[in-house]
């Protein structure tokens, strides 16, 4: 069934704890009487013996498998743009708004909820306000230029394209469609006109990274400034723009409503013989019936024709796992995009599950055959515009760092924080 927008108009879904007859939960899963339950929310997991996936990670290898190998392999770190900040900070908000009681759930308390919420930010991470400095650090790689080394040219270390991509290619899923130009083509190839990667300050960035970045800090604002005041002032645009998003959000859907079962929730599921799928979702609400829907949140400037097949992909995850785990297929599985003030809605269905499993099975096969044979080929996208590994990558004229040596896949599996690879990356459209 095709996804369909929805009316402004909230129509909640009066939530209740799931049942125990509603399936078993994972050993991951929090017990009764550990504080992070009664707060509808999961602790972290332990690291898995066997092969995982995340939603993220499963999408960063059908995306491109040299990022997924950047990620989860070489665990490279990625510094988080001011909209990825906003996106997290936004997060934060709606989590909490929760905690008050449904009365008080209104946008006048949501918006006081942004300064501490940044301030807490900002303590558990101090370089967060390195993004906004006066000269913050460029994110990306410098464009290539007529000497560099043309796609489908990349140095022969990086292996071949389709002994990396294995049978994705026949599961290419909801994504398929944001995956952009073949292997071969040029990242910066025309996409039409406006809609390309451009070289900015030297980087290959997609226009609208470099448009939702100045949106997030208020750049066109701040032409005038001196250099002292720039930094509160970018600050205080960024806030304020948390702000407006927020304000998005109560012109979709009425906190006072709602009462979600579970919120920013680790959910996990085996499958197959041993493949571990788990992720966290933003919330979950529950009817009195068993009727459940997940509710994922988007906030950031990434344009939705472009992502919202990764976007889906990862809900349709979610759906599998609660499914597998629980016993019951979602009712609902809702993106709220912030920005646009507007909700989409899918209904899974079990057939579609079913099959979506055995794509995530090949998927993990491809990826184990990939680490064995250390195989992974850079795929030339529009995302590449929002990468971070642009310099490392033979696409743009990089070499990729040598392959690290892995334990037995007995012992270890790299996927051991799912969905928290860069826990500040949130609405990365890579992320």
């Amino acid at each position: 069934m095709a996804a369909q927008p929805v009316s402004p108009t909230p129509q909640p879904v009066p939530p209740q704890p799931v049942s125990p007859q509603s399936g078993p939960r994972q050993a991951d899963s929090p017990q009764a009487g550990d504080p992070a339950v009664s707060a509808g929310r999961a602790r972290r997991p332990e690291t898995p013996a066997g092969p995982s996936l995340s939603p993220s990670r499963a999408a960063d290898f059908k995306t491109c498998p040299l990022l997924f190998r950047f990620r989860t392999i070489d665990k490279l770190p990625e510094t988080p743009s001011a909209d990825q900040i906003r996106g997290t900070l936004v997060h934060a908000v709606l989590e909490h708004l929760f905690d008050l009681p449904a009365a008080d759930r209104t946008p006048e308390a949501a918006a006081a909820l942004v300064a501490p919420e940044w301030e807490r930010l900002v303590t558990e991470e101090p370089e967060l306000a390195e993004v906004f400095a006066a000269d913050p650090p460029p994110r990306g790689r410098p464009a290539r230029t007529s000497s560099a080394p043309g796609a489908g040219s990349a140095p022969a270390a990086a292996g071949p394209t389709a002994a990396a991509a294995g049978p994705t290619a026949a599961a290419a899923g909801p994504t398929a469609a944001a995956a952009g130009p073949t292997a071969g083509a040029r990242p910066d190839a025309d996409l039409g006109a406006g809609s390309g990667p451009a070289a900015v300050d030297g980087l290959m960035r997609d226009p609208a990274a470099v448009a939702a970045e100045i949106d997030a800090t208020g750049q066109t604002a701040l032409i005038d400034l001196p250099d002292g005041a720039a930094e509160a002032a970018r600050i205080a645009a960024f806030l304020a723009g948390a702000r407006d998003l927020l304000a998005g959000y109560f012109a979709v859907e009425d906190p006072r409503r709602l009462q979600p079962a579970e919120r920013e929730t680790l959910i996990s599921t085996t499958i197959g013989d041993d493949l571990l799928l788990r992720g966290y979702i933003d919330r979950l609400d529950v009817s009195p019936a068993g009727d459940m829907r997940v509710v994922d949140y988007k906030t950031g400037g990434a344009p939705r024709e472009a992502f919202e097949g990764r976007a889906l992909f990862q809900l349709k995850f979610y759906a599998l796992v609660l499914w597998r785990a629980r016993g019951v297929v979602p009712r609902a599985l809702r993106l709220l995009y912030l920005k646009d003030a507007e909700a989409l809605d899918y209904s899974p269905e079990a057939g579609e599950l079913e099959r979506f499993e055995r794509t995530l099975i090949a998927l993990s096969t491809a990826i184990e055959r990939a680490k064995r044979d250390r195989d992974f080929r850079p795929k030339p996208s529009r995302l590449c515009g929002w990468c971070s590994h642009q310099a490392l990558c033979p696409e743009f004229g990089g070499t990729p760092p040598p392959f690290p040596e892995l334990p037995l896949i007995s012992t270890v599996s790299p996927d051991t924080d799912p969905d928290r690879v860069g826990a500040l990356l949130r609405d990365d459209p890579l992320g």
